[in-house]
């Protein structure tokens, strides 16, 4: 142990006459602490749901979608010329509508997607969320079976549904008759309810095959062919690539882009609140400045006595620097254990739980990523570093002489 760490261990543990400045110093310690372990709550928190929104958003939705300008006519080859692009896993046609679905319990207003059900489960989690019922099942068995619609939980809750039960579709497409428009009403079979895990697909999408979806539209091929990508961070540059790869007739556009309204808002969110929440470190620093400074007040006789012995005036800097380091390394160590401890208990019980229409997630996960955390710890430990500073640069100017005069 150098001569600077033991005195100033030595100033820290030992019994002073003033209690004062050893109760500051400690008041420093705990808000250090609380300071570490809240941002740290707060990056997992943030970082923890915006992860979560993503994979859920990334499994009920597809991560690039292409358009061709005229219409697809032949959507079978158009995915298989999509799929050949590099990173590209899967592909899949879809048609897009709104529909109104009633029961004998309730009516509800969805999106109705059609799509293939051999290519769907490719792009989409839709074969893996399946609670009850399969994707096969949208295509009926014989020629008078009923149609069938996948449902998700909470839709079928609503409606009060099951797998095989009954139910209307109603749709803005209608049959121009002598009357006027008359709005198409087809009767359609719960073939499966789903769970994907995002409430806005859990209550509000309804997936039927793709040639039942054409009819009940009124449209001739599909709207889009979706992609999904290997790797989802390089889903922006397969997303430009594609007009170049097939065509100036193609336009595309990735998860990122049609989210980014959304996670730029989560983004936002999470650098104010480590800000707000890093002024408690700040706070802590400046009693740390304030605990250093009485402390220079009431050992300057010691350091008197130091300098009249041959210490330098760099060494007395460096007793007090090592004092307020000290201080930040020991709370700063308390504060990101307990975060990490937290954030694990809090996320391994699911103790937060948030309503789910809003939030679109059932309960709050708390991810602490290694990045994160390394700025965390090390900006505490600057901080407290910074703070030590001035009083220290203090104490090493003291004039021996003018210390000792009155003693």
């Amino acid at each position: 142990m150098t001569f600077e760490l033991f005195v100033a261990l030595r100033y820290l543990l030992a019994r002073r006459k003033q209690a004062f400045i050893s109760v500051i110093s400690l008041i420093s310690t705990i808000g250090v602490t609380v300071g570490v372990m809240a941002l740290v709550i707060a990056l997992a928190l943030m970082t923890g749901l915006q992860g979560e929104l993503r994979d859920r958003i990334l499994g009920s939705t597809a991560h690039v979608y292409v358009w061709k300008t005229g219409g697809i006519d032949d959507y079978r080859a158009e995915v298989e010329k999509v799929r050949r692009l590099n990173g590209v896993v899967g592909a899949g046609p879809a048609i897009l509508g709104k529909a109104l679905i009633s029961t004998d319990r309730a009516d509800a207003f969805i999106t109705l997607k059609g799509v293939d059900p051999e290519l769907e489960p490719s792009v989409t989690d839709i074969g893996r969320a399946m609670q009850s019922g399969s994707i096969a099942d949208l295509v009926p068995k014989t020629e008078e079976s009923l149609p069938g619609i996948l449902v998700g939980r909470n839709l079928a809750g609503q409606l009060g549904v099951d797998v095989g039960d009954t139910a209307s579709l109603l749709t803005p497409q209608g049959t121009l008759s002598p009357m006027g428009l008359i709005p198409r009403t087809r009767r359609v079979r719960i073939a499966g309810i789903y769970a994907l895990g995002l409430y806005e697909f859990d209550a509000a999408y309804g997936f039927v095959a793709l040639d039942f979806a054409e009819r009940l539209l009124g449209k001739a091929a599909p709207d889009l062919i979706e992609l999904r990508v290997a790797d989802i961070d390089a889903a922006p540059a397969i997303s430009a690539g594609v007009p170049d790869a097939l065509g100036a007739d193609y336009v595309s556009q990735d998860w990122a882009d049609m989210n980014q309204a959304l996670f730029s808002a989560l983004w936002l969110e999470k650098m104010a609140i480590s800000i707000t929440i890093g002024l408690i470190v700040m706070v802590a620093a400046l009693n740390i400045v304030a605990s250093l400074i009485l402390l220079v007040m009431e050992k300057s006789r010691d350091i008197a006595i130091l300098k009249t012995m041959g210490t330098s005036s760099r060494r007395v800097m460096t007793i007090f620097m090592l004092q307020g380091l000290v201080i930040g390394i020991v709370g700063t160590a308390v504060g990101a254990t307990s975060g990490l401890a937290l954030c694990w208990v809090l996320d391994r019980y699911r103790l937060i739980r948030i309503p789910m229409d809003v939030y679109q997630i059932a309960y709050v996960p708390f991810v602490v990523q290694p990045l994160d955390f390394a700025v965390v710890v090390v900006s505490a430990v600057l901080i407290c570093f910074l703070a030590t500073i001035y009083p220290s640069r203090q104490a090493s100017r003291l004039d021996p002489v003018q210390a000792l005069r009155f003693e």
